[in-house]
């Protein structure tokens, strides 16, 4: 009997998947992945990032936060339907149902938390968490979509 592995996505493969690149990736590793189902990952939150300079009380602007979700989210799309990343680009489209329940500050692990709650042709929605160390510090519900590049 052969036991499957659920598929991996190291950084080099997150580089490949999302059109994004420093500083802007915000997810450094996937520690779970079901396709079709749900994903999570974290993103370790450095002081030297560039949206803490200049700030006296250095947050992490809940913006990425959503992001970082975003971001998890795409890559669980990718692993339940894999396309090809040099012919298809996976685009965030909206968000609903957020809210903001606590700061994320350097140092943190921010842990990211995604779920399909509907998945049709090209466009998935997704309920997502972000937590520290247990606590909820943002939730709400993401949309996003697989397109063709382009000439």
């Amino acid at each position: 009997m052969t036991t499957s592995r659920p598929p991996q996505i190291d950084i080099h493969r997150i580089l490949q998947v999302l059109p994004l690149r420093h500083p802007m990736v915000l997810v450094d590793r996937v520690t779970e992945l079901v396709p079709s189902r749900f994903i999570r990952g974290h993103k370790c939150v450095a002081y030297s990032e560039p949206w803490f300079q200049g700030q006296s009380r250095p947050v992490l602007p809940g913006v990425l936060v959503l992001e970082a979700l975003s971001q998890a989210g795409c890559l669980l799309a990718y692993a339940s339907e894999p396309f090809d990343p040099s012919n298809n680009l996976i685009y965030f489209l909206g968000l609903d149902k957020v809210k903001f329940r606590k700061p994320v500050v350097p140092g943190d692990r921010l842990d990211l938390y995604c779920e399909v709650m509907h998945h049709r042709m090209n466009v998935w929605k997704l309920r997502g968490e972000a937590s520290v160390e247990g606590a909820l510090c943002a939730q709400g519900e993401l949309l996003a979509s697989v397109i063709d590049r382009g000439p």
